[in-house]
């Protein structure tokens, strides 16, 4: 696929404030997840898919994320930055792209971690018709996880009649997941997207029923296996446990750490450049870079920063 066909979307400019000081020193998109910024498994997903040129929309500590994925080159890839100065909902943030975007974009939302299985069946469903956008869903289980992101209703014909944004009674299983596919006619349904009465803010699923309720086509595609959005510590440690088992591994050490003769690590993840200095036993622990950690109590569930351990909070 020529790399010219497609533009790449991150947004990127949440703020982690449920995840307490840990939110507040590291943006959620660059959130290590085995060792690696979340972003980082994202724009390998557009690389994969030959897209190379790519707009990361930033805000909450953008510099951050700027000094750690530079210009992409070292992924094979062209980043662009734009600053979001005001949050005023998904559809405000897309609808300012439209200076910098020529072509259809495959967009992701910066703070979900993604395992999908194979993104091309988006651009094959887009390119199956005259399709406006197609929406990456799944068949989700757990109806809590469908009522913090949004409903996805189907026509016989397999187009989508409704989207509904964070619904109070989840109307079927099948949810949508963060991962859009757009031509240019998204930034005319934004323009006529107004604020909600709710959250006073611009939602990117007005925007979507927009298109529908104008007739353009609206696809769907079956592509994700498994997703966490990061909203709370728990959720960190989460996505690294579920990318060591991926991965084979029942602990990851970094670069250049050293690890107390007789710890035990399980399920559980170590940054670059750390010590531990005493024999602890740590599980569901994820600890970040450059932290010397000299406590002598066993841990679980944690995240071990510079600045002292921080315990999971589970979801409500």
């Amino acid at each position: 696929m020529a790399s010219a066909k497609y533009q790449g979307v991150i947004l990127a400019a949440g703020h982690g404030t449920r995840m307490g000081p840990f939110g507040d020193a590291v943006p959620k998109p660059i959130a290590p997840i085995c060792n690696k910024p979340l972003l980082v498994y994202q724009l390998e997903y557009m690389r994969d898919l030959g897209i190379e040129d790519i707009v990361i929309v930033i805000g909450h500590l953008g510099e951050r994320i700027k000094q750690v994925l530079g210009d992409g080159a070292n992924l094979g890839l062209k980043l662009n930055y734009i600053e979001q100065k005001e949050r005023l909902g998904l559809a405000h943030a897309v609808g300012q792209l439209e200076p910098y975007v020529d072509r259809p974009f495959l967009l992701m939302l910066g703070d979900i971690f993604f395992d999908v299985n194979d993104l091309a069946a988006m651009t094959a469903a887009f390119e199956a018709g005259d399709t406006a956008a197609v929406l990456a869903v799944k068949e989700e289980p757990d109806i809590a996880a469908i009522r913090r992101n949004f409903a996805v209703l189907l026509r016989e014909d397999g187009t989508v009649r409704r989207v509904i944004e964070k619904p109070l009674r989840a109307p079927n299983s099948l949810k949508g997941c963060g991962i859009y596919l757009f031509d240019l006619r998204i930034f005319e349904a934004i323009r006529r997207t107004p604020r909600t009465a709710m959250r006073d803010e611009y939602e990117l699923t007005d925007s979507i029923q927009i298109l529908i309720d104008y007739d353009y086509p609206v696809r769907t595609a079956s592509v994700v296996d498994w997703d966490v959005n990061l909203t709370f510590i728990e959720d960190l440690i989460t996505c690294c446990v579920h990318q060591l088992g991926k991965l084979g591994e029942t602990c990851l050490v970094g670069d250049e750490s050293v690890v107390a003769e007789g710890a035990l690590l399980v399920d559980t993840v170590v940054g670059e450049r750390v010590r531990i200095e005493h024999p602890i036993r740590l599980e569901r622990c994820v600890v970040l870079p450059d932290v010397t950690f000299d406590g002598t109590e066993d841990l679980c569930d944690s995240v071990i920063t510079q600045d002292g351990v921080l315990h999971s909070q589970k979801r409500t």
